[in-house]
């Protein structure tokens, strides 16, 4: 811009010694001088003695270049938490629970599943207990999601990501006798439990104790289901 473009701006962009002043830097030093000023100041006083309709599309265009960085750093930027437990550790106990947290969510859908779908003579009885086991299950998911986070790693994203990763199998038949349904689960419940002392094993490798101690409490609700489900559906 000219000095006289700079002398031709109204009053409200600052007296016109002041705008004098501005050209004259400008002339000498180039428009790396505008560094030193207000950034945004700068681009709409220019955009606006540039023409009446410029201002607003030069502002937008420098807002969006600096949003789009802002966003590739954050996207750059490492989820990893402050830890002492070291790198290796964290990629061998993260990828453990999100196999182990996997495997949940599947127990806990078809234990709903069948919750939803009891029928027969002990339909009370079997419709409630499989609701308190549901909700048990359940309540292991965020512990072990914020145990991988809280150690640095990424933990599950979405229902695809749990279906490539789990390891119990899903039920989708229309009618599974009540009796099947008790057996079936019973064998997950037994499944989930030694694949928990295969992740504890893991952990107490890398002597991540808080994880273990964690594993050894849901061990045993693990036992006590699959306790539970086997007394529930024996004959006599």
């Amino acid at each position: 811009m000219s000095p006289e473009g700079f002398a031709a701006l109204p009053s409200s962009y600052g007296s016109k010694e002041t705008m004098g002043r501005l050209a004259a830097a400008v002339a000498k030093h180039g428009m790396a001088v505008l560094a030193r000023i207000d950034h945004a100041s700068a681009l709409r006083t220019i955009s606006r003695a540039s023409g009446p309709n410029s201002g607003q599309t030069l502002v937008q265009k420098e807002t969006m270049t600096m949003d789009t960085k802002a966003v590739k750093s954050r996207q750059s930027a490492s989820l990893g938490t402050p830890n002492d437990a070291g790198s290796d550790a964290t990629k061998d106990i993260a990828a453990a629970l999100n196999l182990l947290l996997a495997d949940i969510f599947a127990l806990y859908l078809k234990t709903k599943n069948f919750h939803w779908h009891m029928s027969g003579s002990h339909f009370r009885d079997y419709h409630l207990l499989l609701d308190e086991q549901a909700d048990q299950i359940f309540g292991i998911t965020d512990p072990i999601a914020e145990r991988v986070r809280k150690l640095g790693g990424k933990t599950l994203h979405s229902i695809g990501n749990i279906k490539r990763l789990q390891r119990i199998l899903d039920n989708d038949a229309d009618y599974v006798t009540p009796g099947d349904m008790l057996a079936e689960l019973r064998d997950d419940n037994r499944q989930l439990a030694k694949a928990m002392r295969e992740t504890h094993g893991v952990c107490d490798n890398h002597g991540d104790v808080a994880t273990t101690s964690l594993l050894e409490v849901w061990i045993d609700e693990a036992e006590k289901r699959t306790w539970f489900l086997f007394e529930a559906g024996r004959d006599g």
